[in-house]
């Protein structure tokens, strides 16, 4: 074997290692997320014992997982046993407003993570496996669990704001009169949607559940006098009265019937030249290997709900089978973009 060769074996073997490793380094992520140690770190640098005292923790444990957090580039080591937050780390700081550090604390729940004991299943029968860990379906269980819905509520807010930001300068809302935004939670994108437009009138549609926290965020964003709230259950029916209607990473929660019935429901109450609005992840024709993560959350769909991530030509089709045509796609974020259809027929 060559030396290029040699070195591109331990390469390979390196990377196999480190996915191999990925369970636990979720978890080091996790331990630092829930001990808060983040926020005790915040702008400086500490020794380890200093951190240990402040999050009360063992000290040579701490210093271990110090290292760890340093290997994962998480935090820096600045010094013999000292160390401060780097710019990926600092995202677990609960006061940024762009944290992820609900986010960790929901996706390393012991709940969120049972369900991975069985992934094989979701796997081998193309059905999710939280039912079957739970005995309730995804939604079900986190709206009975308040500590998990809260997470959960926070969890999307944090994901979210970035692409709501983002959407007003994306796309022109001015051509509405009423955007109603569908399993629209807590209203973070309709209040940046409304806070870029000042004429636009809002209508926010979730669960009981889904719009606990939506008051405070319209009232804070100074667009509540302008955005009605609406509880109910899309599956069932979605209210009229708009001619824009949003869609922001639902689709995704469900499989193609169950959306199919929900765009089904917008079909029947848009009126002529209204818009239907889809806010999700699109997955490019040709998978890119650089960033895995649309393709970790499609599998994450699977066996925790049973909905997917899909690619133009997915929602072109789910679009048609609804009554909808696809018109335009905006990029947005990431692998965001608005998927924008037209009544057809």
């Amino acid at each position: 074997m060559s030396t290029i060769e040699a070195g591109r074996a331990t390469a390979d073997h390196l990377r196999l290692m480190t996915l191999m490793y990925g369970t636990i380094a979720a978890q080091v992520v996790g331990i630092a997320a829930r001990l808060g140690l983040a926020d005790r770190l915040g702008d400086a640098e500490r020794a380890s014992a200093e951190v240990a005292a402040a999050v009360d923790a063992h000290p040579d444990a701490t210093t271990r997982l110090l290292r760890a957090l340093a290997a994962l580039d998480l935090v820096a080591e600045t010094g013999p046993d000292r160390y401060r937050l780097t710019e990926t780390g600092a995202l677990l700081r609960s006061d940024r407003p762009d944290s992820l550090h609900t986010a960790v604390l929901l996706l390393t729940d012991p709940a969120m993570l049972a369900t991975w004991a069985r992934p094989d299943a979701a796997v081998r029968t193309g059905l999710p496996v939280f039912e079957r860990v739970h005995g309730a379906d995804f939604f079900t269980h986190v709206g009975a669990d308040p500590r998990l819905s809260e997470r959960f509520n926070a969890m999307m807010r944090q994901m979210t704001l970035p692409v709501a930001r983002a959407l007003p300068g994306a796309y022109d809302f001015s051509r509405f009169h009423t955007v109603a935004d569908i399993g629209g939670g807590d209203g973070t994108v309709l209040a940046e949607i409304l806070r870029a437009n000042p004429t636009l009138r809002g209508v926010l549609f979730d669960t009981a559940e889904g719009l606990a926290q939506a008051a405070t965020t319209l009232d804070a964003a100074g667009v509540g006098d302008r955005c009605g709230t609406v509880a109910g259950d899309f599956f069932v029916s979605v209210p009229g009265g708009a001619d824009g209607y949003l869609l922001k990473s639902v689709l995704h929660d469900w499989d193609d019937a169950r959306c199919a019935t929900l765009l089904g429901h917008c079909r029947a109450v848009i009126p002529d030249g209204g818009r239907l609005l889809i806010v999700e992840t699109v997955l490019p024709d040709r998978i890119d290997p650089a960033d895995p993560t649309p393709y970790l959350s499609d599998i994450t769909m699977l066996v925790n709900m049973g909905g997917r991530e899909r690619g133009r030509g997915e929602f072109a089709a789910l679009c048609a089978r609804s009554g909808f045509a696809v018109v335009a796609t905006h990029p947005l974020l990431g692998p965001y973009s608005l998927i924008e259809a037209v009544p057809a027929g």
